[in-house]
């Protein structure tokens, strides 16, 4: 048994709390909504602590899953702030989707007070964060990756160091920006085959198993079929996530056209009122016009 913390109580940061938990650690959990972490710490059976600081004392590893950079850096610096209360040689898991130099600037930070910091982002979505099979990407030292890893995995199907400071939060921009040229391409293919008169739900079935097959046909294909949008990885999230992607692109030079156009097409379905919508509500510029 470990004594862990976890800070930040969303749709992701809740159930991996509780795999944490269940696995047989020593959670306390901190959330801004102090409500939120009284009932985890009732479903749970864990602790909850009124400062990331107070949340993080004793604990050998802290993780954390918040919104963004500013999010980020709210719950970790300051007084009250998760480093203030970490022990030296304890490790800092960040599993918030944010930029590589914020992830850079709280390695250096945790460095200065004897802490590590990996930067470890998530992908599977929400139902990947319940099931406990979600993939993590680290940025980091492999010392302090070596010991987290075994925690990391009651809530992982998959964790790998990626390379140095930052490389999780930049792996995890490649998983971005495939994301949102798949989603357009399925979104363009579902509406011809519509609009052709097929049956999409034969169609889907037969090349789901060739190679236009993908984890967001396999997922998204049939409930974009019925146009059903109100689940999933809001529109809001992945505009904040394309958005990292384009600032670090004008940084090292990428060519990102087709993700810079997806990005539009999401402020449109933003427009339209589809903020909390799943990604795949892409399709509904093109069924509607």
């Amino acid at each position: 048994m470990t004594k862990c913390a976890f800070i930040g109580l969303g749709v992701m940061g809740y159930p991996m709390a509780g795999h944490l938990q269940k696995a047989g650690h020593d959670v306390t959990v901190f959330n801004r909504t102090a409500a939120k972490s009284e009932k985890w710490a009732g479903e749970y059976g864990g602790k909850s602590a009124p400062t990331p600081a107070e949340a993080a004392k004793g604990a050998e590893f802290v993780f954390v899953c918040v919104g963004n950079d500013d999010d980020l850096r709210s719950v970790t610096l300051g007084e009250t702030g998760a480093l203030a209360g970490m022990t030296r040689g304890s490790v800092m898991v960040d599993n918030t989707t944010a930029s590589a130099d914020v992830a850079r600037e709280l390695y250096a930070a945790a460095k200065d007070v004897g802490v590590s910091f990996i930067d470890a982002p998530v992908s599977g979505g929400q139902a990947g964060a319940e099931n406990g099979v979600l993939t993590v990407m680290c940025g980091g030292d492999q010392e302090a990756f070596d010991r987290a890893a075994p925690v990391i995995d009651a809530f992982a199907r998959s964790c790998q160091l990626m390379g140095k400071s930052g490389s999780g939060q930049l792996t995890k921009m490649v998983n971005q920006i495939c994301i949102a040229g798949l989603v357009q391409g399925l979104s363009e293919g579902v509406n011809f085959g519509r609009k052709a008169g097929l049956d999409m739900g034969k169609v889907l079935d037969v090349i789901s198993k060739g190679a236009a097959g993908s984890w967001q046909m396999e997922n998204r294909g049939k409930t974009m079929v019925n146009d059903t949008f109100d689940f999933g990885f809001a529109v809001d999230w992945m505009r904040k996530d394309l958005g990292i992607c384009l600032e670090e692109s004008k940084r090292n030079g990428a060519r990102l056209p087709v993700t810079a156009l997806v990005d539009q097409f999401y402020a449109q379905v933003q427009e339209r009122g589809g903020n909390r919508w799943d990604t795949s509500s892409l399709i509904d510029l093109l069924a509607r016009g």
